[in-house]
């Protein structure tokens, strides 16, 4: 990829994190990556805590820490694989995933609606960054 586009994509993503951690801090007790966890979650549950941190970019450790809360919160739940005693399960609990649906999901919606509104080809965007997640999943 081109570093010109490289930057640019990295942009845009900054921008649009920080537009929306401004409009969830502490919307209904969730953050910004609270919401972003439980939408991520959603999407590929069950899974592994490594690969729910490798899905969002973060290490072990910090899913680890980000998931604390959200469990003690009955959000999501995590247990101990029985299939191998080093890894932890991850899904997410009837309230995690009303919780996604009331605060984070109202959240992409308006995202993508002005971003319609604004003339960006979301939907277009939205095909071509899945896949360039399958073709970059797949090496």
């Amino acid at each position: 990829m081109d570093d010109g586009l490289a930057d640019l994509l990295h942009r845009v993503v900054m921008l649009l994190g920080e537009a929306a951690r401004r409009r969830t801090d502490d919307r209904d007790g969730l953050t910004y990556s609270q919401i972003r966890l439980l939408g991520t979650l959603e999407d590929i549950e069950p899974t592994t805590q490594h690969r729910l941190a490798q899905a969002l970019s973060v290490s072990d450790p910090a899913i680890s820490r980000a998931l604390r809360p959200l469990e003690e919160d009955g959000l999501v739940q995590v247990v101990v694989d029985p299939d191998h005693a080093r890894r932890r399960l991850v899904t997410l609990t009837d309230a995690g995933r009303k919780a996604f649906h009331t605060t984070g999901k109202p959240l992409y919606d308006e995202f993508r609606a002005g971003l319609v509104a604004a003339g960006f080809p979301y939907e277009r965007y939205l095909a071509d960054t899945l896949r360039l997640a399958e073709i970059l999943e797949s090496d």
